[in-house]
């Protein structure tokens, strides 16, 4: 399968608008946003878990970052409530699910081969960052890898930009922005190119957003065996 594989190009899903499919586990769907691959996928999505939900332990030989967007994800290593920010390095695993139920953004097989810094970012954690004209909180979640992560809170009808010599991929946590003429609501996602600048007209009610300053498809990112059989979210 392929979905918004060309990287040269502005990438733009209203994930909100979309149909849950299902994955391979009952009571765990998704909103496709970016893939290459089949069930075993280079991937980013939106996933819901249903109350009770669980995948069995599985290894991430490709890593896996992700976002809670909603309710309280969990695994072997404890409970990650809405806001909270992780990533998992190449060779971890973890059988990951939510007794009341979530919904996170995930991003799979898209690190370097030779990171292996594991995160975790609960709720109000990571370095606070240089307020800019607009922007009325800005957290650092990560900075490392070539990549720069960041949670930030835009104030209503402010004119942001952001530079983009790498690439840039966004998504709206909460409220609205325009861009290039597109509304973007509630898990609306956004990648621009590398040199696209981002020129955004934040809506009347404020937006919260997560994005990342990074490479679009590292170099040298963990190579991809689509053979393997591990099915992946």
């Amino acid at each position: 399968m392929l979905l918004n594989d060309d990287l040269s190009g502005r990438a733009i899903v209203h994930a909100a608008r979309l149909e849950w499919l299902p994955s391979p586990v009952a009571g765990v769907d998704r909103r496709m946003l970016f893939r290459i691959g089949g069930e075993k996928a280079r991937a980013t999505s939106i996933v819901r878990y249903a109350a009770g939900s669980r995948f069995s332990h599985h290894e991430h030989p490709g890593g896996e970052e992700f976002l809670v967007l909603d309710g309280v994800f969990q695994d072997e290593s404890g409970n990650f409530p809405a806001g909270t920010y992780v990533r998992n390095p190449p060779g971890t695993g973890h059988a990951p699910g939510s007794e009341e139920g979530c919904v996170i953004l995930v991003k799979l097989w898209q690190f370097k081969q030779n990171d292996r810094e594991g995160i975790v970012r609960l709720p109000g954690e990571g370095g606070a960052a240089e307020l800019r004209n607009g922007v009325i909180s800005s957290r650092i979640l990560f900075e490392g890898a070539g990549e720069h992560v960041m949670l930030e809170d835009w104030q209503a009808n402010a004119d942001i930009e952001l530079a983009n010599p790498q690439g840039l991929e966004l998504l709206v946590i909460d409220g609205s922005l325009t861009e290039a003429g597109d509304a973007l609501e509630r898990w609306s996602w956004l990648r621009l190119p590398p040199g696209q600048r981002f020129r955004a007209r934040v809506g009347q009610d404020g937006v919260r957003v997560w994005y990342q300053l990074a490479p679009l498809l590292h170099d040298d990112v963990c190579v991809f065996d689509g053979s393997e059989a591990h099915k992946d979210k």
